[in-house]
């Protein structure tokens, strides 16, 4: 007589927000590996500005979850000391904004200790830091500055679109011996005073998974023009692909999760495909990535039906009033506008 059989329910979906998922992924780690352990500012109690630790010091204690005092050289510059040691500590930068004053610890310390010691001493530190303007926060508070850590070797730079994607490059990240950036944007974290794209929010399973670093992702699927973005400006683009469609136009959309390292070979066979590429980037247009993206398709000789096309932040400082920072801030509207040039080039 045969057994029965078993049938598993399916999981149900828990819709989380990004802040919730990158603060579950570090107490999950934390409960696996006796070696991670948080910094910040105003990480305690309050759970990080953005929400990243919420729930952390309540379950983890003083020892491993740690308010630091507004220094960023030292409570950064400690991080990298405690990851030579054989810490693995994940450290809170409260705006990218601030990475100026503690540049020398993330690139002179951080990025190059493996290499200035023949690989003897890793460096397996996660900082996180929120990017993004949209808010009237001004200069200082505003950036993104992905290519700034891009450019340098040494640094991971991961760059989440969802709260899925989120909790696997948190978990990713944590485990990966070198340093790592983990950007997420205020646009996207689910905080309710901040206002989120829904779309953001996502299923993220309970249990242990990764998402590789340096792997993007097809979020939609096209045959006419490949959109590629990275954080908020996934949603832009995905926003314009819908809008495409109403005309008649498939639109690819390529989610870059990360840009070091940066998966060049899932942008081109897209774009052997649809023959036209418009890049999305919220950082500064020169010298950022959309010129790396568009560079890495015409080095590899893939012949084009249009020029290739790039939308990013004018190369001036953030405005403060909210008129001329959304003026000049990418959004679908531009994204729409710009790959129906390309589309009828």
């Amino acid at each position: 007589m045969s057994s029965p059989e078993t049938i598993t329910a399916p999981r149900p979906a828990r819709r989380l927000t990004i802040a919730r998922a990158i603060s579950e992924a570090i107490g999950q780690e934390m409960e696996r590996d006796p070696s991670v352990l948080v910094m910040g500012e105003d990480i305690r109690k309050l759970g990080g500005v953005f929400g990243t630790t919420t729930g952390l010091f309540d379950k983890f204690g003083a020892e491993r979850v740690r308010d630091t005092p507004i220094s960023e050289t030292a409570f950064i510059g400690a991080a990298v000391g405690l990851a030579a040691s054989g810490m693995r500590p994940i450290v809170e930068l409260m705006f990218v904004d601030f990475f100026g004053v503690c540049m020398d610890a993330i690139y002179n310390l951080a990025a190059k200790q493996s290499y200035f010691s023949g690989g003897q001493v890793t460096c397996p530190m996660v900082l996180m830091t929120s990017v993004g303007g949209g808010y009237g926060d001004a200069g200082q508070h505003s950036q993104t500055l992905y290519a700034t850590f891009g450019h340098l070797p040494g640094l991971k730079v991961v760059i989440p679109s969802n709260a899925h994607d989120a909790k696997g490059l948190m978990l990713a990240a944590i485990r990966d011996p070198n340093p790592v950036i983990f950007m997420y944007h205020k646009s996207l974290q689910g905080m309710g005073w901040l206002g989120t794209v829904q779309r953001s929010i996502t299923d993220a399973p309970e249990g242990d998974y990764i998402v590789p670093l340096g792997k993007a992702a097809i979020v939609r699927e096209g045959s006419d023009i490949t959109l590629v973005g990275l954080g908020l400006s996934v949603h832009h683009a995905l926003d314009a692909a819908a809008r495409l469609e109403k005309q008649g136009h498939s639109a690819e959309v390529i989610d870059l999760r990360s840009i070091a390292p940066l998966d060049r070979e899932t942008v081109r066979a897209s774009v052997r495909k649809t023959g036209r590429l418009l890049v999305v980037d919220d950082d500064y247009m020169s010298y950022g990535v959309g010129a790396e993206i568009i560079a890495s398709v015409c080095e590899a000789g893939i012949p084009l039906r249009a020029a290739p096309h790039r939308i990013a932040h004018p190369d001036i400082p953030v405005p403060f009033t909210p008129v001329m920072e959304h003026f000049v801030l990418p959004d679908a509207d531009k994204v729409t506008a710009a790959a129906l040039t390309l589309l009828e080039s």
